[in-house]
Parts: C-alpha cells; sequence; structure tokens
C-alpha cells in the first residue's frame, strides 16, 4: 500500500523528503537508508561528503550504522541517480548531492571540494572514444 509523503492536516512528517526520494528511484526505504539519507538530502544545500565524514556525522545524530553500510548505500545512492561520485585521487573520494552537470574546485590541503558551475568551465576538442561515447566530463581543479 502506497504512503502518503504529507499527512491529512498538511504538515511534513520526519524523513517525508528522503522517503520520497528513496521511493522515487525504487530504493526500500530501510532504518539506516532513511537516516543517511535524511542526513545527506534534507539539509537543503549541495553536499561533498567522503563516506567516513558521513559516518561520523550519523554516528554523532544516533544512527546505528557501521562504515560499511555506509560505503554501501552511498554506492546505491550513486547506482539510481542520487548522488554523484567525485574521485579527487586514488583511495579519496566524495559523494556529491549535486547530480547537475558541473564540475570542481579541490582544496588540497583541507582536503575541501566546492562546485563550480558547468557554464564557467569551457571544454572543446574532445576525442571520441573507439568502442563508446562520452558519458561526461569531470573537471577537478586542484587549488593550494
Amino acid at each position: 500500500m502506497p504512503h502518503s509523503v504529507v499527512p491529512a492536516d498538511g504538515s511534513l512528517r520526519p524523513f517525508a523528503q528522503s522517503l520520497h526520494r528513496l521511493r522515487q528511484v525504487g530504493l526500500r526505504p530501510t532504518r539506516q537508508r532513511l537516516a543517511l539519507a535524511r542526513l545527506l538530502f534534507d539539509m537543503g544545500y549541495d553536499r561533498h561528503m567522503t563516506a567516513e565524514a558521513l559516518h561520523e556525522e550519523a554516528v554523532r545524530a544516533g544512527a546505528r550504522v557501521s562504515l560499511a553500510t555506509v560505503y554501501n548505500t552511498l554506492h546505491q545512492f550513486t547506482d539510481n541517480g542520487l548522488l554523484r561520485e567525485v574521485v579527487v585521487d586514488c583511495g579519496r573520494a566524495y559523494f556529491d548531492t549535486n547530480v547537475t552537470d558541473h564540475h570542481h574546485f579541490f582544496y588540497e590541503d583541507g582536503g575541501r571540494l566546492e562546485d563550480i558551475p558547468a557554464g564557467l568551465v569551457e571544454i572543446s576538442n574532445i576525442p571520441q572514444p573507439l568502442g563508446g561515447t562520452v558519458s561526461r566530463v569531470d573537471i577537478i581543479i586542484r587549488v593550494k
């Protein structure tokens, strides 16, 4: 039976926004997924999170979730279009809640990732690979 996101009195239930997102992409809203989705999406702004940082935030918020579950959930969210993975170097990835086409500044000293709107970076002369097509171009500008 489908659940209503907005109750009859018109108020939003806790987790309503996250619950709606998960259901839209066909993910079962488990307790762990809801807790992590709420931390990622219900803040109202674009976030760039490592799995470790999200795990720490979840534990501080009282969520009982392992680091392995955080990694699995982040990859499920990415596979279903809710997040975008940004790999800044070998072994270091961020998960971006902004899934629109855009690029990033990566501040090496502090490990901070910042959005650059796609229209501010011009790309030309992209060669076409043999046996495939370019699906997306990600530019990371490293800042010292």
